[in-house]
C-alpha cells in the first residue's frame, strides 16, 4: 500500500471514535497493553509528560514541546485529532512523521492488528511510541485522546502528569457530572508522580486531591501559583490558563534536574510555538477586511470563552459558519451564540457530522437565524462573499469544520 492507501485502511477498516462515535470506545486498556508488549514496550523507554483535560490539551502540549525544543532537546509530540493530515498527530521538533515510516509500520504489523482487532487509536499510539523510541527522542509530550483512565496513552509513567481543566464533554463515555469526568481525567495520576492541575472548580478539586493522596503524588494548582504569564503567539483568551499550566509544569521539570532551560528559553518557546510545532486552529486569523477567525473550540467550556472574545472584537456585522457533530448537546452550546449574527449552517465531511437542516431547526429555537449550505466550503465561501470589509467571520463549532477550511 502507498501512504494514502495506508491511511485509508487505518481510517476505514477499523473502529475509530472520530468517525464512528460510541461504538469505537473500548472500556479497558487490554488491547493497548497487548500491543505494547508485542512492540517490546516502547513506552517504558521514553521520558514523557502526560497531558489530559477537556480543553487546552493541544495548546498546552505544544507550548511544552516548543520550550524544550528551544532548549535544544529532541522532542516528540503526540496530539489528536489532526486537522489536515494524519501525520500531524506524531511529530519530532515540529516535523511530521514520514509517510514511509507510517507505511512500513502498518505493513509490518498489519496481520497482528487485524487478528487482535485493534482500534485506530490503539494502533496510532503504538506507532507514535515506536517512532519516538526509534528516533531516540529526549522527551515526548503525550496528549490524552479522551478521558484519561482508560485512554490508550495511559500505559506510560511520565515525569509529570498535567490536567488542564474539566468541562462537560464526551459525557456518554465519561459521565455527565464534573466530578465523574474529573475522576476519569485523574486516572492519569500515577504513584509518586507530580500532578499539575491547570483549572479547577469546587466540584473537581476534591476529586484531584483524593486521587493524589491515594497515589502519594505531589499536587499543584497552577492557577493559584503562577501570577505573571509570558506572552505567546497563541492569541485566544483561554491561553492565559494554559500558559500558567505550562509555566508551572516547567518549574517542576527544572527541579527534577533532568532537563535544563532558562527563563529566556521559556519566553522564546512561548513566542515561537506555532513555527516550532505547527499548531493550527487556535484563535487563528485567516484574513483581514473582513477579519476571519477560526477556532477548534467545540464544547460549552471552550466555546463560552471564544464567543466572549468574539463579542469584544470590533466589527459591523458578525458572520458565523457553524457545523457540529451529531452527538453534541445543542441545548447546551447554542444558547452561547449571539442572536444578532448571520449564520451559515453546514456539516463537516464526517460520518458523525450533524445534518445542517437539523442544526438550523434547533438553532431557530434559540433565536439564531441563517441559511443551510451543502458543505463547509460552500458556507465559508458565501460568508466571505457576503461580508463587508469591516465585518467579522467566525468559523467553528467542530474541529472538523475548521479542518476543512485550513
Amino acid at each position: 500500500m502507498n501512504y494514502q492507501e495506508t491511511v485509508n485502511w487505518l481510517f476505514n477498516q477499523l473502529p475509530m471514535y472520530q468517525t464512528q462515535g460510541a461504538s469505537a470506545y473500548k472500556p479497558n486498556l487490554d488491547n493497548t497493553i497487548l500491543l505494547a508488549n508485542y512492540l517490546n514496550n516502547p513506552e517504558k523507554k521514553l521520558k514523557t509528560i502526560h497531558v489530559a483535560g477537556t480543553n487546552g490539551k493541544g495548546s498546552t502540549s505544544s507550548l511544552l514541546a516548543s520550550v524544550l525544543q528551544e532548549a535544544g532537546y529532541k522532542v516528540g509530540l503526540y496530539t489528536s485529532p489532526h486537522l489536515k493530515d494524519y501525520r500531524e498527530r506524531i511529530k519530532i521538533n515540529g516535523e511530521e512523521i514520514t509517510e514511509e515510516f507510517v507505511i512500513d509500520f502498518v505493513s509490518q504489523h498489519k496481520t497482528f492488528f487485524e487478528n487482535q482487532q485493534l482500534s485506530f487509536f490503539e494502533m496510532t499510539v503504538g506507532l507514535a511510541f515506536d517512532y519516538f523510541v526509534k528516533e531516540n527522542v529526549d522527551i515526548a509530550i503525550i496528549e490524552v485522546g479522551m478521558g484519561g483512565r482508560l485512554d490508550s496513552t495511559n500505559i506510560i509513567t511520565p515525569l509529570i502528569s498535567v490536567i488542564t481543566n474539566i468541562g462537560l464533554d464526551h459525557t456518554q463515555f465519561l459521565g455527565n457530572t464534573l466530578e465523574s469526568i474529573a475522576f476519569e481525567k485523574a486516572g492519569i495520576i500515577k504513584p509518586n508522580i507530580h500532578i499539575v492541575i491547570g483549572e479547577y472548580t469546587n466540584e473537581t478539586k476534591p476529586v484531584f486531591i483524593k486521587k493524589a493522596s491515594e497515589t502519594n503524588s505531589e499536587i499543584y494548582f497552577a492557577s493559584d501559583l503562577i501570577e505573571e504569564v509570558y506572552p505567546t503567539a497563541l492569541l485566544g483568551d483561554y491561553q492565559i490558563q494554559n500558559r500558567k499550566t505550562v509555566q508551572h509544569t516547567l518549574r517542576i521539570l527544572q527541579q527534577q534536574n533532568e532537563f535544563t532551560f532558562s527563563e529566556e528559553t521559556i519566553k522564546n518557546g512561548f513566542l515561537n510555538v506555532i513555527q516550532n510545532t505547527g499548531l493550527l486552529g487556535r484563535w487563528q486569523q485567516l484574513g483581514d477586511s473582513p477579519k476571519i477567525i477560526c477556532d477548534t473550540a467545540h464544547n460549552k467550556h471552550g466555546l463560552s470563552i471564544v464567543l466572549k472574545q468574539i463579542e469584544n472584537q470590533e466589527f459591523d456585522q458578525l458572520h458565523i459558519v457553524l457545523g457540529v457533530v451529531n452527538d453534541k448537546d445543542l441545548g447546551e452550546i447554542l444558547p452561547l451564540f449571539p442572536k444578532k449574527a448571520k449564520y451559515y449552517f453546514c456539516s463537516p465531511k464526517n460520518l458523525r457530522g450533524l445534518h445542517p437542516e437539523i442544526l438550523k431547526e434547533k438553532a431557530i429555537e434559540f433565536g439564531l437565524n441563517g441559511k443551510v449550505y451543502n458543505s463547509v466550503s460552500e458556507a465559508y465561501q458565501e460568508a466571505k462573499e457576503t461580508a463587508g470589509a469591516n465585518d467579522l467571520i467566525y468559523v467553528g463549532g467542530s474541529t472538523f469544520v475548521v479542518a476543512e477550511i485550513l
